[in-house]
Parts: structure tokens; sequence; C-alpha cells
């Protein structure tokens, strides 16, 4: 399963290298956020540090993730209907390395973008962390965070069989989540309803594991509950997107 996952997934990164527009492309949204409504919100939205460009910068890393991987499922459903995967399947390949090569192709991709995002954050003046270790475990959970939206997409694409749902429900997995979560705002200003609802957003949490890890000073309590949290939504999620391929298979 491992060796047919890293050949699979040298196959998509191949495939990316190829034609790196489409991961360029997936980044203009984030940094126009970044670049315009960091300016734009700066002047009126007081964090407890005072500086807004550090309080929003990890929710732009988030955004990254959602718009680079919530839309990984469309390829896998366009190689389901090409054939493609038909194909593979009568070849001795892990059923199980299928699903999760482009899973894995997904997250990389996302860390890659991400990246890019905290050069153009630290090029405008961010002070937030350039500590390697502090960097590499807020970069953990947004490699955990692009598995589960990745293996969310690929398992909706898997059950739904159907292109238009998918785009759907790609679309609620972006802005909708996103605002329901501190990514932007401190989570006092949101109303009562809104509060409620991040306790039960992904998102939410892995915002201020990225924030807490990531802005001075570290809270690395706070970053540990949830990085656990958000292992466990990567876990179920990859799990449900593969059992949801055996049962089509079978």
């Amino acid at each position: 399963m491992l060796s047919d996952t890293w050949h699979l997934f040298n196959k998509y990164m191949t495939i990316t290298l190829r034609m790196p527009l489409w991961s360029l492309f997936t980044l203009i949204q984030p940094l126009l956020w970044l670049i315009i409504f960091a300016q734009l919100f700066g002047s009126f939205v007081q964090t407890s540090n005072g500086n807004y460009m550090d309080f929003m910068v990890p929710g732009i890393l988030i955004m990254t993730v959602l718009f680079g991987s919530s839309w990984s499922g469309v390829s896998l459903l366009r190689e389901i209907s090409a054939g493609t995967v038909d194909k593979m399947l009568v070849a001795p390949v892990s059923r199980v390395a299928i699903v999760l090569s482009r899973v894995m192709h997904s997250a990389i991709q996302v860390i890659a973008q991400t990246i890019i995002i905290l050069v153009v954050a630290w090029s405008m003046g961010s002070t937030i962390t350039m500590n390697p270790i502090y960097l590499f475990l807020g970069l953990t959970i947004v490699f955990l965070l692009g598995i589960g939206f990745a293996a969310l997409s690929n398992g909706f694409a898997i059950t739904l069989q159907r292109e238009e749902p998918l785009v759907m429900i790609g679309n609620l997995m972006t802005l909708p989540l996103m605002f329901f979560s501190s990514a932007f705002v401190p989570k006092e200003f949101m109303p009562t309803w809104i509060q409620y609802a991040s306790t039960i957003n992904p998102i939410s949490y892995a915002v201020e594991g990225v924030r807490a890890i990531m802005t001075t000073p570290q809270d690395l309590t706070l970053f540990a509950k949830d990085f656990a949290i958000i292992l466990v939504f990567a876990m179920v999620t990859l799990a449900w997107a593969v059992s949801a391929f055996k049962a089509l298979r079978d």
C-alpha cells in the first residue's frame, strides 16, 4: 500500500509541476484577502496584541487550505467518469493507495501554497514567528487540515458521482466555514449563535491552533488541544473516504 501510494503520489505531483497554473489560481483569493482586507479591517478591528495582520495571517493560511483541498474530489470524479480509475483497479494496485495518494498530494500542494502566503505576509510587515520549530508545528496543523478536507471532497465525489452537487458542497466548505470561525475577527466580536456554531467547526480549531503557535506569545497548551482535534478530524474523514471507495468498488 505504501509503495503504491508513493508511486501514485509522484504521478500527481508530476502532473501538478507540468501545469502549475491551477495551483497559482487557487492562491488568488487568499492573496487578495491578505493584501486588501488586512488593510481594510486592520483600522477598526482590535486584537489582543494590536496587530491585525498577525491575527489575520493564520486565517488566510487556513483559507488557502480550503481553496486548495476542497476541490480535490473534482479531479477524482473526472478520472472515474473517464474510466481511469477502473483501469487502475484491474492492476495490482492497493485500493487504499488510490485515495490516499490523492489526499496526500492535495495536502503537500497546500503546504507549498501556505509558504508563499507566509513570504508575502512577511514582506508586508507581519511579525508572525520565523522560528522554524514553531513554523513546522503550525504547518503540521495546515497539513492535517488539508488531508481532512481533501478526504471529505474525495469521499463526496465517490458517494455522489456527480460534479454539480460536489461543486455546491465545495462552495459550502470555503467561505461559509471561514466566517463561522475566528479566522478574521476575534471570537468576542461574534454574535452568540455564531460563537456556538464555531465550536463544531474544525476551521475554528485549526485557526486557533496555528495562531497559538505562530503568534507571540506562544500557547503550547492550546496548540496541543487544537492539534489533537484536527488530527482526529483528519483520521475520521480519511477513513470515511477510503471506506466509501471500497464500498463503491465492492
